[in-house]
């Protein structure tokens, strides 16, 4: 009889909101398929709990995870974690969730914490409906073009972020944005946990020195109504994309200057433009 791969919520800072199932979870399982074995077995030497692991993450997921899979099958149960959070949430863990859904392998949930909602939860701005963008690319031109497709956005939109990226984030946030509502997030339920209320403006101007630390949730104020009439209809884009072509623009480099102007996809005015 096959087994179970746990998905299992781990503390993002504070070992005391590891939650009862989920240490009982990891006593039980036979075997844990961990991001980083060194960071879980702090976990599991607080917990008092020996269990074999598996190390799994980006860069050895594929070969890991048909090995992990093969345990399953064969009856042995596992617990996946990552180093602080919940798995599979902008994590190789995905990947494994995808390889148990092709072979049929079970999978149950153990919730936990989640900087993510965390976040959210104390950001001061709307929670009814938010879009989770991750990491921001590190290429300037992958990123400048993810950001460029949220312009319209009307969610409010949560990112990732590494406190070395944060100075030149946040003056692309601005730049891209204007000035719009941001919460800073940093170090959840750790010591020095925070919440920074500015403006996309006043981070760019004061925040942008290096000077904030630490793990960091970035959540941004939606596109404003008002915004969204001013920024125009894609027919409004596709018109600016065929003047560019009427100048001279190739029709690829004009679409891309319409999204850039206006929010919406390059491949979008594109396509409008070609039919």
């Amino acid at each position: 009889m096959a087994g179970i791969l746990y998905v299992t919520g781990t503390p993002i800072g504070n070992l005391s909101d590891l939650s009862p199932r989920a240490a009982q979870t990891l006593e039980q399982v036979d075997f844990i398929a961990a991001e980083d074995t060194r960071v879980t077995l702090k976990l599991l030497n607080h917990l008092g709990i020996k269990k074999p692991m598996v190390s799994y993450y980006e860069h050895n997921k594929r070969e890991r995870g048909e090995i992990i899979c093969a345990r399953i099958e064969n009856g042995e149960s596992c617990a996946i974690v990552t180093d602080a959070g919940m798995p599979c949430i902008s994590d190789p863990g995905e990947d494994l969730i995808r390889l148990c859904a092709e072979r049929g392998i079970q999978t149950v949930v153990i919730p936990g914490p989640s900087a993510l909602i965390a976040a959210l939860a104390v950001s001061g701005l709307e929670t009814g409906r938010f879009t989770f963008e991750g990491f921001l690319s590190v290429n300037k031109k992958s990123r400048s073009e993810h950001l460029q497709s949220l312009l319209r956005e009307r969610r409010t939109m949560l990112f990732y972020e590494a406190p070395h990226k944060l100075p030149a984030t946040l003056k692309d946030l601005y730049a891209t944005f204007g000035d719009r509502r941001l919460s800073i997030v940093r170090e959840l339920t750790k010591l020095h946990e925070e919440v920074i209320r500015t403006t996309t403006k006043e981070a760019a101007e004061t925040l942008a020195d290096g000077s904030v630390r630490g793990e960091i949730v970035l959540v941004l104020e939606g596109c404003r109504e008002t915004e969204a009439e001013e920024a125009g209809t894609m027919e409004d884009a596709v018109a600016l994309a065929r003047q560019l072509t009427e100048k001279g623009e190739k029709p690829a480099a004009a679409a891309k200057q319409a999204a850039a102007a206006t929010g919406f996809r390059k491949n979008d005015i594109y396509r409008e433009l070609m039919t």
